[in-house]
């Protein structure tokens, strides 16, 4: 039960990194934007010739300004689409498109009972009477002052009607509102009810995060440390994204009214004062929970950092230097800390232990000395120089950041020099002789492009060695279900954890690897998105079998190869419709011996669709279907282009190119038949079909005819493939029968 929350709470962690991401593009264009056109900073540095009211550049900045702000004013409805494209497990921009329809349809159901209540009038204002900050305007619309909650409840809920329903089959007078299409229509239905059901709870709910805020603001400078401990420790689990969001972006992190607005959350507070001309000192209260990020992150880490430099051994110095410099360049300048951290972490977690309590007092030492100094990611120079130093000493106390930086460089450096001596520490540069040091420089990017360039895959692009080995660590192809991540680390999920290799998993460059049930995390650092993109790139082609198994039929339940299914032409809407996922594409192995003519009591016998000879799937041509990576089955060569039901059963999808069909008898057994290879390039040309999908047919009746001489003279071959999708674990086919057939003749058992 652990892991499973772990692994719901990764991925909800992981969701929200896509609204997270767009914070420090709008952050600095705010920033920039408002520092430029504000009349103190003008006048301060004397700029009003160039930045004037009336100049080029002021009206850049003013433009500048108002697209930053657009951002943070319209956050909820980012979230929504964020979370539900993160949560969502296919097809992820229906999941995007049906959260904003759900977002907007949500709080216009909440602005209608509103109005029919009373509490907005018909002209659209709120009646007297009304709490303050209980009604707020959202993309255009008078409803309740939800925040970002009101965004992450749409992403959460939309992702869970996607996962569930986005593969749905409707009968057949509604078959077109199958599928995906079916998503944006429950949400809606499912989001008209929210809204309502949300004019009664949310402001129950609002009065307990406002309770929340208020203790915690009451807690002081003590909470203000709890704070910092809590999210610092929660950085080797990925969840500490999880945590501070609620204090950055909702009132559990206090509220504010600025120029007439209630203003919720650190991070909001600060930019509503960044953008507002009245603001004396920026609110310390509010950029509590991330102003001491710039004392650690941009010295004393690197402290840090050089210690371990110094601990190094001598012959490993060099290399330790390299990767310890690009880490501490990291945190300073960027405040991504993850490279420097788990530098550590893994082989010394005492140290980790020292940086939790060093950086969570950071925090509250920022708060007593009232350092004001806001972020839009993480607590780097580049956010420092914006809003700490170019917004001036008198509203952010930024200069008090030196002096304490300097005792915090300190700090880290000799206490972690000194544990480091003590304890033997293996940090690097001071692994055992036969362990590497890992630095990745620009020749060994160069070699891996060298590699990369000497292999093509299916497709004629080239395979990434990188990739692979990533996928090999991580089980296989076939082992790895989910592939996102976040600002540092690979967030994966798998289908078996006992096949993940960390030893493989660290040789490909990364400085840690988390396991929690089916959640696996593999840290890399900054790059961490590229590895993400070309890993994705690599396993769209990459035949998907886990670690152990190979493509000749010893294949467990789920392991058929996405690149035999694009062999057999069938992708795309062919395999939504089929339904043919998970327990649905499984392999039935190669057989466990035994006299196959010998039915065994309670099997199923199986008759031919086809007429001509019956053979043994592993003789077919096209590899997809010997190596029966989508499943077992037989094969018939026809005699004729007759196709007749071979039993009681359900048609579950026709192919748009009718050169397949799925079926599913009256035991809930799917299976496929395919006529021909490579069929599908011939877009229907020589083939008929007489059922639609949802149609339950009785045995013996017509489903298909095809011109048997064309498909001779243009496709492969014109072998026909009965392949069981839905064998269990221990099923497997037995054929009886070989050789002349007829249909409807009885030819094996499962």
């Amino acid at each position: 039960m652990k892991d499973k929350i772990f692994g719901v709470l990764q991925r909800v962690g992981r969701s929200f990194m896509l609204p997270i991401a767009v914070l420090p593009v709008a952050g600095l264009l705010l920033g920039i934007g408002s520092s430029f056109t504000n009349p103190t900073t003008i006048a301060t540095y004397g700029l009003g010739r160039i930045l004037g009211d009336g100049t080029v550049l002021n009206a850049l900045l003013v433009i500048m300004s108002k697209a930053g702000s657009v951002i943070f004013d319209n956050l909820p409805i980012i979230f929504a689409v964020g979370v539900a494209i993160g949560m969502a497990k296919a097809e992820k921009e229906v999941a995007a498109l049906s959260a904003m329809i759900a977002f907007l349809v949500m709080h216009m159901s909440i602005n209608a009972v509103l109005t029919i209540s009373g509490k907005i009038l018909p002209d659209g204002s709120i009646a007297p009477g009304v709490l303050d900050g209980t009604i707020a305007s959202v993309c255009g619309m008078q409803t309740l002052q939800m925040g970002v909650f009101g965004g992450i409840i749409v992403g959460l809920g939309v992702a869970a009607l996607h996962n569930r329903y986005h593969k749905i089959v409707l009968p057949n007078a509604l078959s077109f509102f199958g599928g995906s299409r079916f998503i944006p229509i429950i949400s809606t239905v499912v989001y008209l009810g929210v809204g309502i059901l949300m004019y009664f709870i949310w402001p129950v709910v609002q009065n307990g995060i406002f309770a929340l805020g208020g203790l915690v603001t009451g807690t002081g400078y003590v909470g203000t440390l709890i704070f910092g401990i809590i999210k610092r420790a929660l950085i080797p689990f990925g969840l500490h994204h999880v945590f501070y969001m609620p204090f950055w972006q909702t009132a559990v992190g206090g509220t504010m009214m600025i120029d007439g607005n209630l203003i919720q959350g650190g991070q909001n507070i600060f930019f509503a004062q960044l953008a507002s001309p009245d603001v004396v000192h920026f609110s310390a209260d509010a950029t509590r929970y991330f102003s001491g990020e710039f004392i650690f992150m941009i010295f004393g880490l690197p402290g840090a950092a050089l210690a371990m430099y110094r601990c190094a051994k001598p012959d490993k110095k060099k290399a330790a230097g390299g990767l310890l410099l690009s880490a501490a360049l990291t945190s300073m300048l960027t405040g991504i800390t993850e490279p420097i951290e788990f530098s550590f972490l893994f082989v010394a977690p005492m140290l980790f232990a020292v940086q939790v309590v060093l950086a969570g007092s950071a925090y509250m030492i920022a708060h007593i000395l009232n350092i004001a100094v806001g972020l839009t990611f993480s607590g780097g120079f580049l956010d420092l120089l914006i809003f700490g130093i170019l917004q001036g000493n008198a509203k952010t106390s930024w200069l008090w950041i030196l002096p304490v930086g300097v005792i915090y460089f300190l700090l880290y450096y000799f206490i972690f020099s000194f544990l480091i001596k003590k304890f033997n520490l293996k940090t690097p540069g001071r692994e055992d002789e036969d362990e590497e040091t890992k630095l990745y420089t620009k020749a060994d990017v160069n070699a891996r492009k060298a590699a990369s360039a000497s292999g093509t895959g299916k497709e004629g692009g080239t395979v990434d060695p990188l990739s692979a080995e990533i996928a090999r660590g991580l089980g296989g192809a076939g082992n790895i279900t989910s592939v996102d991540c976040c600002a540092t680390r690979l967030r994966c999920s798998v289908d078996e954890a006992g096949l993940v290799d960390e030893k493989l998993l660290k040789a490909t460059g990364a400085v840690g690897v988390i396991k929690k049930g089916q959640g696996i995390q593999v840290i890399y650092g900054p790059n961490v998105t590229v590895i993400k993109a070309n890993l994705e790139h690599f396993l769209e082609h990459a035949p998907k079998v886990k670690a152990g198994m190979t493509a000749e039929g010893n294949m467990e339940g789920g392991n058929g190869a996405s690149e035999a299914v694009d062999e057999a032409g069938l992708t795309g809407a062919g395999l939504t419709g089929a339904g043919l996922t998970g327990d649905g594409l499984t392999g039935a192995g190669t057989g466990k011996g035994g006299n196959p003519d010998r039915k065994l009591p309670g099997s199923h016998v199986l008759c031919s669709p086809f007429n001509g000879k019956a053979a043994s799937i592993t003789e077919a041509e096209d590899e997809a279907f010997s190596s029966k990576a989508m499943g077992d089955g037989y094969m018939v060569i026809p005699s004729d282009g007759e196709v007749v039901a071979p039993e009681d059963c359900e048609v579950v999808f026709v192919f748009p190119s009718k050169h397949a069909m799925g079926l599913r008898n009256e035991d809930g057994m799917e299976y496929l038949l395919h006529v021909g290879v490579d069929t599908v390039k011939l877009d229907g040309k020589g083939f008929e079909t007489f059922v639609t999908d949802g149609q339950k047919v009785k045995k013996g009746s017509r489903l298909m005819h095809f011109d048997l001489d064309f498909i001779k003279a243009n496709a492969a071959s014109e072998a026909c493939m009965v392949v069981f999708t839905g064998l269990k674990e221990g099923q497997e086919i037995h054929l009886t029968r070989t050789g002349d057939v007829k249909g409807l003749d009885e030819i094996g058992w499962y």
